[in-house]
């Protein structure tokens, strides 16, 4: 009999009887839990859950059968098989380091997704040096004047490509707050600080003039709020104060692919729920 992986995410409020009714019914079908986090979240009074099991029942067997535990729980739910992957949009700017990291870790297997494509405000000779393969690749420029065309054919790139989620590796350019709440919760950017502070511009500038002495990177989802959309991951590095503003950018550069593989890894595996402002990592 051939069995199938899944993986089954839920959240809702919080009440006795939700782990026991979620593995009882993944038990009755006959699968097996392979992995089961959760977290019960006191401020909100919500419950979050994540669970890896095998299983010889189809999806739609699956998902037919646990809308009634969904209903009776007030569940906001998804199950997923592993082999359905992820459809993912890269969008990047002259600053390659995180597309070239992703693409590697795509390539050897460490990053299990689909690639729709690699959009950029810079032409393909910019990465002349970047093996694409057979991926799409979109040049978008953008201007204030055209910046609504630009995005409008943005959106439709992701609708026709049916993307999941959107990675800004770099991408130098703000979205705009229509664009940001129209990918709200399906777009994850790097910023080269560790949030909240030093958000905006050359934060490894103002990070100097400042004397700090640890510097980091935040991937987090974007909102119309800029720099502050649900933190997903965050990594920190030693500086001292003879490094020059160009050191910091030179060692937040590994921050920063370290940190946006990272949180991708996780939302690959579905190990990321939005959380209000805040969401719950069950990291591996």
């Amino acid at each position: 009999m051939t069995t199938e992986n899944y993986y089954l995410t839920l959240t809702c409020p919080n009440r006795p009887g939700i782990v026991a009714a979620v593995s009882t019914y993944i038990f009755e079908l006959g699968g097996d839990i392979e992995e089961a986090q959760q977290f019960d979240d006191k401020a909100s009074k919500r419950f979050f859950m994540r669970v890896s099991f095998s299983c010889s029942a189809d999806s739609k067997t699956l998902r037919t059968g646990f809308v009634e535990i969904a209903k009776r729980f007030d569940l906001t739910w998804d199950l997923r098989a592993v082999k359905d992957l992820k459809r993912v949009l890269i969008m990047a700017s002259k600053l390659d380091h995180c597309l070239v990291d992703l693409l590697y870790r795509w390539r050897i297997g460490e990053l299990p997704m689909i690639i729709c494509g690699i959009v950029s405000n810079h032409p393909r000779e910019v990465y002349s040096s970047i093996d694409f393969a057979d991926i799409p690749f979109y040049h978008l420029p953008v201007t204030p004047e055209t910046k609504p065309a630009q995005e409008a054919k943005l959106l439709e790139i992701v609708a026709d490509s049916k993307v999941d989620m959107v990675i800004l590796a770099r991408y130098m350019q703000i979205l705009s707050d229509d664009l940001s709440t129209k990918l709200s919760g399906r777009c994850i950017n790097v910023h080269h600080s560790f949030l909240p502070s030093f958000k905006g511009a050359k934060p490894y500038h103002q990070a100097h003039a400042r004397g700090i002495k640890l510097i980091g990177a935040t991937a987090h989802f974007v909102t119309s709020d800029l720099d502050e959309g649900p933190i997903i991951e965050q990594d920190v590095t030693r500086v001292t104060h003879g490094d020059t503003p160009e050191d910091l950018v030179r060692k937040g550069r590994d921050l920063e692919r370290t940190v946006l593989s990272r949180a991708l890894r996780y939302y690959l595996h579905d190990r990321v729920l939005i959380n209000g402002a805040t969401s719950v990592v069950f990291s591996d």
